[in-house]
């Protein structure tokens, strides 16, 4: 019998999840089923619960895949040269995660992929293991945002006086608090938060 590759598991892993997604997001986690994600991806419950033993498991591997695209997008806005103004790329970090997560969770709606990131933040409130996991990749979205606030610092563009995670933690509860509207009423974030953050950064020290 021929072995299967690490590529085909990856497709199928990928398949599964992107399915979970258009499900979690129609229906919602407690709504969903498992039958309902297989229904979804047309696979085999043999297939799908080789990749994952349970619906927790599931939602655990949708929210770390959501989470991980846009620590990655800030990821690579770290290694942006030259720096484009923080604003700019806060809104366009969200914009893309915003349209390319509601695309793989198959709407074309651009608050599908908020009000699954509200979902999950939800779960994460009673279910201690999604918690943890979050809290993970909490910490490691937190060192990313602390080499980006520290290449601004340096450029001269943010002020030094400030601890850099106190800036860090400020802008990410920022970005939380936007998903949350987004989510909830569907209210466009790029020009307000980059009107806002502009607002902010004039701060001078000379002024405090």
């Amino acid at each position: 019998m021929p072995r299967v590759s690490q590529a085909h598991l990856d497709a199928k892993r990928r398949q599964i999840i992107d399915g979970a997604k258009r499900t979690f997001t129609r229906n919602g986690f407690h709504a969903s089923s498992m039958q309902d994600v297989l229904a979804e991806t047309g696979l085999s419950a043999g297939a799908l619960y080789r990749y994952f033993r349970s619906k927790e498991e599931l939602i655990q591997a949708v929210a770390a895949d959501a989470f991980g695209e846009m620590r990655a997008a800030y990821e690579s806005a770290v290694h942006e040269a030259p720096l484009r103004p923080l604003p700019d790329v806060l809104t366009g970090v969200l914009d893309v995660a915003f349209r390319k997560q509601s695309e793989l969770a198959g709407a074309s709606d651009p608050q599908a992929f908020p009000r699954l990131v509200v979902q999950v933040w939800g779960e994460a409130a009673r279910n201690e293991s999604l918690r943890a996991a979050l809290r993970d990749g909490y910490d490691r979205m937190r060192g990313i945002w602390g080499e980006l606030i520290t290449a601004y610092q340096e450029a001269g563009q943010l002020r030094k006086d400030i601890p850099t995670d106190h800036i860090v933690r400020t802008l990410m509860a920022v970005t939380q608090g936007f998903i949350f509207q987004k989510a909830l009423f569907g209210e466009e974030v790029g020009e307000v938060i980059r009107d806002g953050l502009r607002a902010l950064m004039m701060t001078d020290p000379a002024e405090d």
